[in-house]
């Protein structure tokens, strides 16, 4: 099993960024991309952005998995966003840095000129980067809302915002959230929200938090309404019919006026703490992660016999769907104990009636579908492309269910026992995408994942739909899906990378899907971790 010896949370500030905004500041976003092999980079996290901020300090933290036996390049890129769109190719680049997570986790604080490209400055801009082990896996959850806030606008209602600060040793304040902005109201009532609880006070329930309510101006400057102090242990008391009260007070007015009462009134209405598990948590809790293959027979394919076809084994023995499932296979089949995977093909004509199949067991045995580790899924595959035709059409569904059917059943047992994980591997002219769509909208309900890796040179729009990374997967009548638990990747962008950096980029979204089914149900691994004692 990779050992992800720990989770490291970034903090991320910069320091004189470019102006590329005619008439105001830039509105920066950084963002954090890892390197994947072969000079290719992947998407880890980003910030949120910061309207009209040339020196921001950003509220959102990254969070990187921490692997000490690997050489972790990063690379940190700061944009000016004028758009909604979550791609960054048309925002101006603003500079950024590339490093490794060595250099940062050893250093307390790290700070670098900001460059264009390698050698040439951004300007005077800087990046500064502190990093923190997140060795707390409780998370504060909070409701607040506010009454008889202060005017600040001239001609309408102040717009308020909230922001917590805590005390680092120090003795400076760093943020550590920044609630949404609640138009024209004196009386708000912000969202629930949650912050780690080692982001929040570092675990220590009496460390100072500051908090600030202040007027939001698009323009960045923002006015104070009014701040007050307090700590963990007093916001816990709040809860049920008996919410916590603090008087906003704002420091210059209360020593301008002697009649001045408060700018305002905060109120903590709930204030709860609760533990988040990682997917180590649940993995060496004795969660299983079951393996399950659909290898692609469709006539489009090409005759397995001709060299241009993409079944063709090539004579070092190998073809695109070999390396696709040798490296995945070869990533999951360290999570899984029995090492017995399914193996299934679909679109070909089968012997000995030779009917269309869309689901059928690569060794030819329905009733014992499983191969013995990877080399057995390898060796049936190799096997059973002389006996079938390559026919059609491309049906996703049947495989999709096939597996849901099982995840569905472990699902009733009510444990973090058994995950999902179906690589389906195509030439991607999908024929059934109502019924397939249909088919990850009710998956997504369940314990499992959809990897899905395009070879050849199709055009893959279909899977990308399927994908959801542009917004959520609705079904044909509109239902949209629980959770995002496709990941389509087209093989060809990593012909001459190295092998892992395919499972790499396939696998990166699992632990997130796997945990976030498990905290959707609400259930704790089957052994949870040991309790740190405070």
């Amino acid at each position: 099993m990779a050992g992800c010896v720990s989770r490291v949370e970034l903090s991320v500030s910069c320091r004189s960024l470019l102006d590329k905004d005619l008439g105001s500041r830039s509105d920066p976003l950084c963002v954090l991309l890892q390197e994947v092999g072969g000079g290719r980079w992947a998407e880890l996290d980003r910030t949120e952005r910061i309207k009209n901020c040339q020196n921001p300090e950003f509220c959102k933290k990254l969070v990187v998995d921490y692997y000490f036996e690997k050489v972790q390049k990063l690379k940190f890129g700061v944009y000016d966003i004028d758009n909604k769109s979550f791609d960054l190719n048309d925002d101006d680049y603003l500079g950024g840095i590339e490093c490794t997570l060595g250099q940062v986790v050893s250093s307390s604080v790290f700070t670098r000129p900001l460059e264009m490209k390698q050698g040439k400055p951004a300007g005077k801009g800087t990046i500064t980067i502190s990093a923190e082990e997140i060795k707390d896996t409780r998370v504060v959850y909070l409701e607040i809302e506010a009454q008889n806030l202060d005017k600040k606008d001239f001609l309408g209602k102040s717009d308020p915002f909230l922001e917590f600060y805590k005390q680092n040793d120090a003795g400076t304040w760093q943020l550590v959230y920044r609630s949404e902005v609640i138009k024209s109201n004196l009386n708000p009532c912000w969202r629930k929200f949650s912050v780690p609880l080692q982001t929040f006070c570092g675990g220590d329930f009496n460390k100072p938090i500051k908090v600030q309510c202040a007027d939001h101006d698009s323009d960045g400057s923002h006015d104070l309404i009014g701040t007050f102090e307090t700590n963990l242990t007093q916001l816990q008391k709040a809860g049920g019919s008996s919410p916590v009260e603090f008087e906003c007070i704002h420091p210059e007015k209360k020593q301008k006026k002697k009649s001045y009462k408060n700018s305002g009134i905060i109120r903590i209405k709930s204030c709860k703490i609760e533990t988040e598990y990682s997917f180590l948590d649940y993995i060496m809790g004795g969660c299983q992660i079951n393996f399950t293959v659909g290898v692609d027979f469709t006539g489009s394919n090409g005759d397995p016999r001709s060299p241009d076809s993409l079944h063709y084994i090539s004579p070092d023995g190998i073809n695109e769907y070999l390396i696709a499932i040798w490296s995945v296979g070869s990533v999951v089949q360290d999570y899984d104990t029995d090492k017995l995977f399914p193996a299934f093909g679909f679109g070909a004509q089968v012997p000995p009636s030779w009917q269309v199949s869309h689901e059928f067991a690569l060794n030819f045995n329905p009733s014992n579908p499983y191969c013995q580790g990877i080399q057995g899924i390898v060796d049936a595959y190799r096997q059973i492309l002389p006996q079938i035709r390559l026919y059609g059409p491309t049906n996703f569904s049947p495989i999709i269910n096939h597996v849901a059917r099982f995840a569905a059943h472990s699902a009733q047992q009510g444990t973090a026992s058994q995950y999902f994980i179906l690589l389906i591997i195509t030439d991607g002219e999908i024929t059934d995408l109502d019924q397939t769509r249909q088919a990850i909208v009710n998956a997504s309900k369940l314990p499992m994942s959809i990897i899905i890796v395009g070879v050849g040179e199709a055009d893959f729009k279909a899977m990308e739909f399927l994908d959801g990374d542009n917004g959520v997967l609705k079904s044909l009548t509109g239902e949209p899906a629980a959770r995002d638990i496709v990941q389509f990747v087209p093989f060809r962008q990593f012909k001459n990378a190295p092998r892992e950096a395919l499972s790499q980029m396939v696998l990166a979204e699992v632990p997130k899907q796997l945990v976030s089914y498990y905290k959707w149900q609400g259930w704790p691994p089957v052994k949870p971790p040991e309790k740190k004692t405070m």
